[in-house]
């Protein structure tokens, strides 16, 4: 790579294009197996110091290279932790986050306080307890600290669901896949830690590796929260987006803490409820936009629409959903709105219904204490061109348990 030797000081301030190609050039050597070293020592000769701007490009072409190999979980997550590794520190500082009480950014780096501290003074000292003696006692205590950190699923629900969508608005798209993939490595690891505590057979062996992973990829985390995700955040978005993403945080909930109070900016808060009222006329009747609303809710199912072009348009708000849903995903494509490990079953289904291969596909899974019928339906015109898919979810664990016939009334 030696064709890359140029003079770092004048790219850095004179040609951004050619100094992005060589940050380009630097971690494709990464992906196709040159040592971390090797590529190590060249990024702090020719590049040292990367803005925001140029890490997001990284994310995307990290993203992209990934996608394009046929690679196990573990070459994934090496290769995540090595790119990261190459910017840890030399990343230049931006706009402060905002540390106002109650603000966004302020709840998420106070949850980050949280699991920093559960697990330096919990974890850690359970796990080594553990490993030096494997009694009842200690593997309780580890357990209920697992239990614990499984709360940090609210924490990256709220960043997948409220943070990527508006980062996606300002095409900053690399995040979405890259942390998301991560986070899903966690969450999964988390879970296989508990279920080996509550099943313990005695690997040892075991326990130490997935919870020192855990550790290892829950403070990467932060670093990469505090350092990249939040900044690019307070760079772009408006205050009228942290309100939304702020009142809507409280339906997803919080990890291991909660705002220390409601955010409120000093102009007037956002009007978030106004919707003129009307009435639409439909074939077999008219109803009220109050009326069609309070009509879709009351459905004991949850429903989503996707149009044509894989937007989401729209999601029905009932008493008990499912899965979460936020405002900020409307307009948003479907792909980026699942997991990274899912995306492609998605994409393919939606393929399947504009080729008019399909016209429905049904799901069923098992949900935390659920038992969850997931239905998708093709929505054609009278002419049969596809408009865009509708999503039904619904709980059929009360369904499965009837038995008999109910023919009276319910007493009060």
């Amino acid at each position: 790579m030696s064709e890359l030797i140029n003079n770092r000081e004048q790219l850095h301030t004179t040609n951004p294009t050619q100094r992005q190609k060589i940050l380009e050039k630097i971690f494709v050597g990464l992906y196709n197996g040159e040592s971390l070293e090797d590529v190590k020592a060249l990024f702090e000769k020719e590049i040292g110091k990367v803005t925001l701007d140029e890490v997001s490009q990284l994310s995307l072409l990290q993203r992209d290279i990934l996608e394009s190999k046929n690679l196990s979980k573990d070459e994934i997550q090496n290769l995540s932790d090595a790119h990261m590794s190459i910017l840890k520190g030399n990343i230049e500082s931006a706009q402060t986050p905002e540390d106002e009480p109650g603000h966004p950014i302020h709840t998420f780096k106070l949850e980050n306080r949280e699991l920093e501290k559960l697990i330096n003074t919990s974890l850690k000292p359970h796990l080594n307890k553990f490993i030096q003696e494997d009694n009842d006692i200690n593997r309780f205590k580890l357990l209920e600290d697992c239990n614990l950190l499984l709360d940090i699923d609210k924490h990256y629900v709220r960043k997948e669901h409220l943070i990527f969508p508006y980062l996606e608005k300002y095409g900053i798209t690399g995040p979405s896949t890259n942390m998301w993939r991560i986070d899903d490595f966690i969450r999964d690891a988390i879970k296989e830690l508990k279920n080996a505590l509550v099943g313990y057979d005695g690997n040892k062996n075991f326990i130490s590796e997935k919870a020192d992973f855990i550790i290892t990829q829950v403070i990467e985390m932060i670093y990469r929260e505090e350092n990249i995700l939040f900044p690019m955040c307070m760079s772009n978005f408006t205050e009228d987006e942290w309100i939304k993403v702020a009142h809507e945080s409280d339906e997803i909930g919080y990890c291991l803490t909660y705002p220390v109070v409601q955010w409120k900016p000093e102009r007037s808060e956002l009007n978030i409820k106004a919707m003129s009222e009307g009435y639409i006329k439909l074939a077999t009747g008219i109803l009220s936009l109050t009326q069609l609303e309070l009509l879709l809710n009351h459905l004991p199912v949850d429903m989503t629409f996707i149009d044509e072009n894989d937007i989401v348009r729209y999601f029905s708000h009932g008493k008990e959903r499912i899965f979460p849903r936020t405002k900020a995903i409307i307009g948003r494509t479907v792909q980026n709105c699942h997991p990274p490990k899912s995306a492609h079953v998605v994409e393919e289904l939606l393929n399947d219904f504009k080729l008019g291969k399909k016209e429905n596909e049904d799901f069923w899974i098992r949900f935390k204490d659920k038992y969850v019928y997931i239905r998708y339906f093709a929505i054609r015109d009278e002419n049969g061109k596809y408009l865009g898919t509708l999503e039904f979810t619904q709980n059929i664990d009360p369904i499965q348990a009837i038995q008999g016939e109910k023919r009276i009334l319910s007493e009060e």
